[in-house]
């Protein structure tokens, strides 16, 4: 198994873990378009690795509310993934998904009707994107039950921050824009693997 070390990954190594965050997130957009039967278009992802503490300033800064979706990874991915949206975006998200019902005040506290849906699409959407990771490499990944947060951006950045600072202080941005005619929104995949977990992807895929 090629060490992977962060710091020092070619541009081979970088461009497929770029490619992975691209056919991941394609994959995730699909499954929320048959989710919420409508067509959802998705530009193509930016995909960055960046330090912990540089990923709160890319999602408005570290006391900006958000809303996390959060899931341990086991198996032969060790790690953690989340999946991040501006508490404006998740608004949008639950009015394509609940029309009428929806609530129109932006300032409003979710209710629990949009809370679950908030908690589906989080299910649905990083759900499809492991899938595919799984797929591609072959590999096992065992995910935990997702956990929802709203909180600031910082607060909840401060999670894989604490958990996985002593084996890496750098996590893969898979950043993308999203939506339909009406409503388009940006949402942040966040891949945390174990530096072990890299090496085992790019060995799975011949690097």
């Amino acid at each position: 198994m090629a060490e992977v070390k962060l710091e020092q990954m070619d541009n081979m190594q970088f461009d497929v873990l770029r490619e992975i965050g691209n056919i991941g997130a394609g994959n995730a957009t699909t499954a929320l378009s048959q989710m919420i039967n409508a067509k959802v278009d998705m530009k193509v992802p930016k995909v960055d690795l960046l330090e912990f503490k540089e990923l709160g300033d890319l999602i408005g800064g570290a006391e900006n509310i958000v809303v996390g979706i959060l899931l341990t990874l086991e198996e032969d991915i060790d790690g953690m993934m989340m999946f991040l949206m501006e508490k404006g975006a998740a608004r949008s998200m639950v009015r394509v998904m609940m029309g009428a019902y929806a609530s129109e005040d932006e300032s409003a506290d979710f209710s629990e009707m949009e809370l679950s849906a908030l908690q589906e699409i989080g299910n649905i959407i990083t759900g499809a994107y492991l899938s595919s990771l799984s797929t591609l490499t072959n590999m096992t990944i065992v995910a935990s039950i997702p956990y929802m947060a709203i909180d600031m951006a910082g607060a909840i950045l401060s999670v894989p921050a604490i958990e996985f600072g002593k084996i890496s202080d750098k996590a893969l941005l898979i950043e993308t824009e999203f939506g339909d005619a009406t409503e388009v929104v940006n949402g942040y995949f966040i891949l945390i693997p174990t530096l072990d977990s890299y090496s085992s992807i790019l060995t799975s895929l011949g690097l």
